[in-house]
């Protein structure tokens, strides 16, 4: 399934909890409406929400489960992951750092619990270049960049992290797909990650939510 998102777009169909669009038939139908655009896969958040999308589209559905409000919040436990897996899908991502997780295993020992129930691919989440070559070695199939600049680990880049993408493109095993995530917000970023070494790059916000894109506009039309 991973050599399918070689060279492509994954979009992930989010909208955040309060929010108008926060309601998984419309996550479907976005997700259905990515995909007619080109998307090869795409990423959603919460159980119901990867039920429904796996119903709306026929591309593999990347599933997380988000949990807390601070410290390790992706998919953070082995109940999580396997909750996850339950409802559906392809592709199962979970916090790849090294930070404390909330039910006290570690990423080894969640995986190898995981892998008892789920042989499709699994995706760490990842902030760092220690922290992706550790997910690589415990066999993650999947390493994305989703978590840098969003712990202490490194510094928030303007755009995606792509001094991270280059290295991790020179020293990940090839057995682990290497995906730019975080901050792809115009096509130039997406190109230029793939061009950094990213073999598939996840766009989020700058495609599917609304909010987040009229901010952008509304400031640039009333700020100095």
């Amino acid at each position: 399934m991973t050599a399918a998102l070689e060279h492509t777009l994954i979009v992930s169909c989010q909208a955040y909890p309060g929010e108008p669009m926060r309601d998984p038939r419309t996550m479907a139908q976005i997700a259905a409406a990515v995909q007619a655009g080109g998307a090869a896969a795409v990423r959603a958040q919460g159980l119901e929400d990867i039920r429904q999308v796996k119903d709306a589209v026929d591309i593999p559905v990347i599933g997380i489960w988000k949990d807390g409000d601070q410290g390790v919040l992706i998919t953070p436990t082995l109940d999580h992951a396997l909750a996850v897996v339950d409802a559906g899908a392809d592709i199962l991502a979970l916090d790849g750092t090294t930070r404390p997780r909330p039910d006290s295993r570690t990423l080894e020992q969640t995986l190898t619990a995981v892998r008892r129930r789920f042989d499709g691919p699994i995706m760490a989440d990842c902030d760092s270049v220690e922290s992706a070559h550790i997910a690589a070695d415990l066999g993650a199939d999947i390493v994305g960049t989703t978590l840098a600049g969003y712990t202490p680990a490194r510094a928030t880049t303007i755009g995606p992290d792509l001094r991270l993408v280059e290295e991790l493109a020179q020293a990940l095993p090839t057995t682990a797909l290497l995906v730019a995530e975080g901050r792809v917000q115009t096509p130039a970023h997406a190109a230029a990650a793939r061009a950094a070494g990213a073999r598939a790059v996840v766009v989020g916000t700058a495609i599917t939510h609304p909010t987040t894109l009229t901010t952008w506009f509304h400031r640039a039309l009333t700020q100095p």
